[in-house]
């Protein structure tokens, strides 16, 4: 074969591949004529791609003897894509670089010798992923032992554990085996290639020396990548002889041209740009309008049926899906008219609906549709049935407390940027669905994806959520009203409702929940906010295990009748008196709500179920867990979040800013950011305002509590808020807080609440803002409009909320009692109180104190710290074991805490289908999963926030009932009514005997 014609058949024959990859609809050239192809149409985007591996197959030992030119048809197709952000060149950590060369110059240089560069390690079932298919001319095998050879020994790397062994020096393998790695489109390759080839070796070593000492325990970073990586820097014969290391060199050009021109996850590449045009309007009147109106909405309706049961909350994304039609009306509408402002022109109609404008309403629903927690404080204070404390109706108290624990959360929020919004480790999963259904509705390109069976997918993300949103909206129907028991599929207890044992493991209702098809609603998935298409897969996987292991010990716990549980139901959150009653509060207590000894001895201690005492456990151990593993797997994040931090206060230099490897960070370097002081004001007068509603009442609380409870959650706000950005599991402090404010202020139910709402809410609020303030960053919407949007909107969603409760208080008679209207009996409220006395006025020294008797359950503290580091050791021992990467170890201390009303059936459906996204779909078709699967995650969440709006008001408010098997077959035998282990003969009880407690 000429060569001319090799070079142009190899260049059809990269175009037919990446066509074929891309799922193009072009017609494409069918290529040079031979034998194999006569009489037969060119291959074209609408054929299989089968055609064009065939063609490979046929011509690709001619192809290989006969090319000399292995980058030309790439360099042809560089110039399609948009030129990439570059990271400017850095001092870095060497004074002196080699020469620049491009990175095809260095793939078609001789050499006499193999170059022996680092190949992907075999995968563990946690990360697996098939062998790319790639061009036979150029195949790469993996070698498990070192060749032999006079070369091998040579270049001294008889201890390297990964090595190409190549057939030839084409370029494409190794860019489909970089593709794999990091499970990248060919889009995104193309791009990063141009700026692979300006790198010089020395800063491609200061990248990757970057790069590994962020990423290196990152279980979201490709396993791969991190050992090839370490292999790359360990060599020093790489940057002794780079000529004898040409492919590795050039790998590691692509790998770190990848990293640093996106993002280095597939999961954030899928729904984030990453480019960014400073133009676009966000902050305009159309979206301050729309945003506070949903604000207000959202506000109003969450508090007024919060008190109902069951209770109703309109989510954000519910703001977020209707605001889009919204705003285009405005588009369509509102006339070109406004008014100048301090020099800006601001108009009703400043053209297209922006994403970013759509995003700014987004966060402003996001943070004012909770209600305030000091809500719960007031209704127990102020209830007669309850501490029956009258101030509580003061509007002054009220919006004191409310605004206090509302707003101190953003000053947490806002110091923490360095640690929880900036570093690209910090996926925060969650948002990334709220970007998708943006992306969905603002993205006008439609590249067609290649899928399963050779099928071809072209519909659009809008269009494929509008099928999928109404594909829930009219399934939701079935589980939640028409077919209730589709919810719970309690199928085995169908079968023999009234046996013990097999309801005890297999029911759900009440019991463990070990099926293997337990539920057909996607919205028992979704609990927790652990949906198993936004969560990746090794968190998922981790809590499942958390949770398997964790109910043989609930099992035991109950079949040994371990303290006193066999007594009572297995798997209830209730607490319980010695005589399997639920405990009565009131016959403890004076007519203050405090603890009366006599009244206390006389009546019973209180008792916990087998999967109630086990969680606790476990709650224990992860908050030493979480401390722990931020310690030994994150200190070197965190110390440099503290050194960003203290540079903060000091002025920049144009180097500090060049060096900053996320291409997101540098796209936000645009905008002006937000002082480190106006959060710090912020959280100052979020202090005040809590002092002075506690000190200006008689609360009979040390406004002590305020400090304290930030105390706690400046110890835990940064390790919580890592873990829950990386994996998608928040750790609450709200037991942590229970059990340190009650042995604090033992006796004193107010006291403890107020230190549970500083101290728990307060890092829970900044975990929340910190997730809408990495929305922001990742669409690009200036940062102190984010800030403007955030304050304003909690301010409006506060004083709505406040304002509702009031009129429910004093309007609403006999509210928070069975005999309330419209069933605002108070089910959360009443929970509160519970909690409030068990963990205040009891106490927990009577619980889990030396003398009480569930004080070996503080084993969970030494046990959350030994499990962390047993899986540090054992990462640092073996680094090149990639399942250990996989384990987490405070995720599967988590999975113990999901008892006590949940159970397997809550968690265990997801497994599965996280593995079919993240791990078949995303290692196999990334094209496809990057385009749909976060855009299918919005979809279903929508269609069942949309479809539960309406039946609710349409059906189960008005009472219209849909009685038939279908719908009580789930409540049957021990799935109805508890069955224990064991049962009282009449007038006995368990426990202590009477007068031996105290």
């Amino acid at each position: 074969m000429p060569d001319h014609l090799a070079k142009t058949s190899l260049t059809w024959l990269d175009r037919v591949l990446v066509d074929g990859l891309l799922g193009s609809s072009e017609t494409r050239p069918s290529g040079p004529p031979s034998s194999a192809a006569a009489g037969r149409e060119g291959p074209t985007g609408q054929r299989k791609f089968t055609v064009a591996l065939q063609w490979l197959t046929d011509t690709s030992r001619l192809l290989a003897r006969h090319s000399t030119a292995t980058d030309d048809s790439f360099g042809d197709m560089r110039g399609h894509s948009e030129k990439p952000v570059v990271v400017p060149e850095t001092d870095g950590d060497h004074d002196t670089h080699v020469p620049t060369q491009r990175v095809d110059e260095l793939d078609t240089e001789k050499s006499d010798v193999d170059s022996n560069v680092v190949s992907r390690p075999q995968y563990h079932a946690l990360s697996s992923r098939p062998t790319p298919i790639v061009a036979p001319t150029c195949h790469l095998r993996r070698r498990l032992q070192p060749q032999r050879g006079e070369e091998r020994s040579e270049r001294g790397q008889k201890n390297e554990p990964f090595s190409y062994e190549e057939d030839d020096d084409q370029d494409l393998p190794r860019q489909v085996q970089v593709r794999t790695d990091l499970n990248v489109t060919e889009d995104d390759l193309l791009e990063a290639k141009e700026l692979a080839s300006r790198y010089t070796l020395d800063q491609v070593r200061d990248i990757m020396v970057r790069i590994y000492r962020i990423h290196s325990r990152d279980p979201n970073f490709p396993t791969a990548v991190v050992q090839k990586i370490s292999a790359f820097l360990e060599n020093e014969d790489v940057f002794k002889h780079p000529e004898l290391h040409q492919h590795l060199i050039s790998e590691m050009k692509l790998e770190a041209a990848l990293v640093t021109s996106n993002s280095p996850y597939a999961e954030v590449r899928a729904v984030v740009s990453n480019k960014d045009d400073p133009s676009t309007p966000s902050s305009t009147i159309r979206s301050w309008t729309i945003g506070l109106l949903f604000s207000a909405l959202l506000a109003f309706v969450n508090q007024l049926f919060d008190i109902r049961q069951p209770a109703i909350r309109v989510m954000a994304n519910v703001a977020q899906l209707l605001a889009y039609p919204i705003g285009k009306a405005a588009e369509r509408w509102l006339p070109d008219a406004g008014f100048t402002l301090f020099g800006i022109q601001h108009s009703l109609n400043p053209g297209p609906f922006t994403r970013k404008e759509h995003m700014l309403i987004t966060i402003m629903a996001n943070v004012a549709y909770n209600t305030p927690y000091t809500n719960y404080i007031i209704w127990v204070q102020y209830l007669p049935q309850y501490f029956n404390q009258p101030y509580a109706a003061h509007f002054a108290y009220q919006i004191l407390i409310a605004l206090a624990t509302n707003f101190i959360g953003y000053g947490m929020a806002g110091i923490c940027r360095r640690f929880l919004v900036y570093p690209s480790y910090c996926v925060w999963p969650a948002s990334l669905v709220t970007i998708a259904l943006n992306t969905a509705f603002h993205t006008p390109g439609n590249p067609p994806v290649m899928g399963p069976f050779g099928k071809i997918w072209r519909i659009s993300r809008a269009n494929f959520f509008y099928i999928m949103f109404g594909a829930m909206f009219i399934w939701f129907w079935f589980p939640n009203y028409i077919f209730t028991s589709l919810s719970k599929f309690n199928w085995i207890s169908w079968i023999l409702p009234h046996h013990r044992d097999l309801n005890v493991i297999t029911g759900i209702n009440n019991g463990l929940g070990l099926n293997p098809f337990p539920t057909w609603d996607w919205n028992v998935l979704l609990w927790d906010s652990a949906d198993p298409l936004m969560v990746p897969f090794f968190s998922t996987l981790n809590r499942f295990i958390g949770a398997f292991i964790s109910m043989w010990v609930v099992l035991a716990f109950w079949y040994k009748n371990v303290y006193n549980t066999g007594y009572l139901p297995i798997n209830t959150n209730r607490v319980y008196d010695n005589t399997a009653k639920l405990y009565n509060i009131s016959r403890a207590i004076n007519e203050r709500g405090h603890l009366d000894p006599d009244k206390y001895a006389a009546y019973s201690p209180p008792f916990l179920g087998a999967g109630n005492v086990v969680i606790y456990m476990f709650f224990f151990g992860i908050y030493t867990s979480t401390l722990t593993y931020a310690i030994l797997y994150h200190r070197n994040e965190i110390s440099m979040g503290f050194k960003a931090l203290f540079n903060s206060f000091r002025k920049k230099t144009p180097l500090e800013d060049n060096h900053i490897l996320d291409v997101h960070n540098r796209l936000m370097k645009s905008y002006k950011e937000v002082p480190e002081w106006w959060y710090m004001l912020c959280l100052a007068c979020a202090v005040a305002l809590g002092v002075g509603g506690i000190a200006g009442w008689d609360t009979h609380t040390s406004p002590g509590v305020v400090f304290y409870g930030l105390a706690l959650c400046v110890v835990f706000v940064i390790p919580v808020g890592i873990i829950k950005a990386m994996t998608g599991i928040e750790v609450t402090l709200n037991v942590l807080a229970e059990f340190i404010g009650g042995s604090w202020v033992d006796g004193n139910a107010l006291a403890m609440n107020y230190f549970k709402s500083f101290g728990y809410v307060t890092c829970a609020h900044a975990v929340w803002f910190s997730n809408d303030l990495k929305l922001a960053h990742y669409v690009k919407i200036p940062p102190r409009q984010t800030f403007s949007a955030q304050m304003i909107a909690t301010l409006v969603s506060t004083v709505v909320c406040i304002g509702v409760l009031n009129f429910q208080m004093i309007n609403i008679r006999e509210v928070c009692t069975e005999n309330a209207r419209y069933k605002l009996t108070c089910p959360g409220v009443n929970t509160f109180f519970t909690a409030s006395v068990l963990w205040g006025t009891v106490g927990p020294k009577k619980i889990f104190g030396h003398q009480g008797q569930y004080s070996e359950m503080l084993v969970g503290f030494p046990l959350g710290v030994v499990i962390v580091v047993v899986f540090w050791l054992l990462n640092k021992k073996y680094p090149h074991w990639a399942w250990t990467r996989q384990i987490h170890p405070v995720a599967i201390m988590y999975g113990g805490i999901v008892w006590a009303p949940y159970n397997m059936s809550y968690i265990w459906p997801s497994v599965p289908i996280a593995y079919f996204s993240w791990i078949y779909l995303k290692s196999r078709y990334v094209g496809l999963w990057s385009k749909y699967n976060f855009v299918l995650s919005a979809a279903w969440s929508c269609g069942i926030a949309i479809s539960g709006i309406i039946i609710f008001f349409s059906l189960q408010y008005t009472e219209v009932d849909f009685n038939w098997w279908g719908n009580h077959v789930s409540e049957q035998g021990c799935e109805d009514d508890s069955c224990n282990y064991k049962n009282l003969a009449p007038g006995d009880y368990f426990g202590p005997r009477i007068g031996d407690f105290n």
